[in-house]
């Protein structure tokens, strides 16, 4: 996997052609509701700067990046959120914002955008079940967002609440796990620049799959650390509670940096395959910190990370 960084690049330039323009064509191909819920999207482009933190890497296709995914609110098959999440009604959609800030309150999805540049973030995206994608998506940091609502000095964490919806969304419905979802960051780690908040992928608005209308990403952790369709952001002075860390914290932890020297207890993370590579896509070594090392291992320095993992 590459591990240097562009200045100027657009996902356009790094996208095979066929894909890039024929990209209503693999919506069309998307599993069931889902397709519907992408064709909204494909309606307008969003305007987006690229970003000086994107990886040159060439992005997965729309189709795997919609078609394979983790979102447990719809079921545990990684395509059950192409089958199911088309139904998931994103509008209006408001996301509440409290504990330790000056200006809590609860926030339209317009209110917490305006004002700030949304970004093309070309990012390595890296599961705990040891497969990788590299994302297009369209965003900005999460910091701009907390600098706004103001951060007290007691605030040492930020938690994140995601949607819990069971009319809509059949893995809630079904009990799959402790809903809603729940994770957290140490406020460092969330006041860091690559960590954003997302609301769009391959220059159009987020597919429900994906976690519409607005998710977090944190590239250099495991894909679950990146809570979907948020519905409340809190500051507080105390760790949150994680949900997976909570179900098994013998296997996730709160920290949950790709690290390939920390196995998960049911396999080795020390390498990792491309999705989209096909059935026997050779696999490569794992990045420490999905290789963006340079940008957030000083976060961790004196911490051992093979206890804090």
């Amino acid at each position: 996997m590459s591990n240097r960084w562009n200045t100027g690049l657009n996902w356009s330039d790094v996208t095979p052609e066929r894909h890039w323009l024929n990209r209503r064509a693999l919506l069309a191909g998307a599993a069931g509701a889902g397709a519907l819920a992408l064709a909204g999207a494909a309606e307008a482009r969003i305007a987006a700067k690229p970003s000086p933190y994107s990886t040159d890497a060439a992005p997965n296709t729309l189709e795997d990046i919609t078609g394979y995914n983790n979102f447990y609110e719809f079921g545990y098959d990684k395509s059950d959120p192409a089958r199911h999440a088309g139904g998931l009604t994103i509008a209006p959609w408001s996301v509440k914002i409290d504990g330790l800030v000056d200006k809590p309150g609860d926030y339209a999805l317009d209110d917490l955008t305006k004002g700030i540049a949304l970004e093309e973030r070309i990012y390595r995206f890296r599961c705990v079940e040891a497969w990788s994608m590299v994302i297009p998506w369209i965003g900005f940091p999460l910091a701009a967002l907390l600098d706004r609502v103001g951060v007290q000095p007691g605030a040492k964490y930020v938690a994140f609440e995601s949607l819990a919806r069971p009319d809509e969304m059949p893995g809630v419905k079904a009990g799959l796990l402790d809903w809603p979802y729940r994770e957290g960051l140490r406020i460092d780690e969330a006041m860091n620049p690559l960590t954003i908040l997302a609301t769009g992928l391959y220059g159009e608005a987020m597919p429900r799959q994906n976690g519409a209308p607005i998710r977090l990403v944190v590239p250099w952790k495991y894909g679950f650390k990146s809570a979907k369709s948020l519905v409340r952001i809190s500051l507080t002075d105390t760790q949150p509670r994680t949900t997976w860390q909570g179900l098994q914290p013998r296997e996730y932890g709160f920290y949950a940096n790709v690290n390939p020297e920390v196995d998960h207890p049911r396999w080795s993370q020390a390498s990792e395959r491309r999705i989209g590579g096909g059935l026997f896509a050779k696999r490569v070594d794992t990045i420490k910190f999905n290789g963006y090392g340079e940008y957030v291992a000083s976060l961790y320095a004196g911490q051992d990370l093979a206890k804090d993992y």
